[in-house]
């Protein structure tokens, strides 16, 4: 059996291991470069899915989108807390954001702070249209489940 095969029936330990990691990247505090690193891997991880996504048939072709796009999140949120740790403390954060930094503002403050801004807003936006569609959704599959309900009460109170 090869290690490919011995890893895809393990794949809850890889899941799991996966998480761990995650939160590992969290707590434990990462030097500029290790972060750099992980910060590429998230963006080429990003756009693999992309494009998978993209270029798949049918959803089924795509079955495990909703687990890794879960992962991936949680992974973009670790390295933005980590980040932001190395940030704080070191006053530096790594090639990777220095690079993406100067590359969005050119290097003016005013830029920086206008773009900030922007995303603060669209951030927001999104943020509230997500919790409000799903509270919308969470009622829905409440207010679907009630008939069922009520037939149950009503056949209890016919049985006796």
């Amino acid at each position: 059996m090869s290690s490919a095969e011995r890893l895809a029936k393990r794949s809850e330990v890889f899941f799991a291991l996966a998480l761990v990691s995650i939160l590992a990247v969290m707590i434990i505090p990462l030097p500029g470069s290790v972060l750099s690193l992980l910060l590429v891997i998230n963006l080429s991880l990003s756009l693999l899915v992309l494009l998978v996504a993209i270029y798949a048939k049918e959803a089924l072709e795509f079955s495990a989108f909703p687990s890794l796009l879960l992962v991936t999140t949680l992974m973009r949120l670790s390295l933005n807390v980590a980040s932001t740790r190395l940030i704080l403390l070191t006053g530096t954060g790594g090639s990777v954001i220095e690079t993406f930094g100067n590359f969005v503002v050119g290097g003016n403050f005013i830029v920086g702070v206008v773009v900030f801004l922007i995303l603060l807003v669209i951030q927001l936006v999104v943020v509230t249209k997500g919790a409000g569609r799903i509270s919308e959704v969470a009622a829905r599959f409440v207010l679907d489940a009630m008939p069922g309900k009520q037939m149950a009460i009503d056949a209890d109170l016919n049985a006796g």
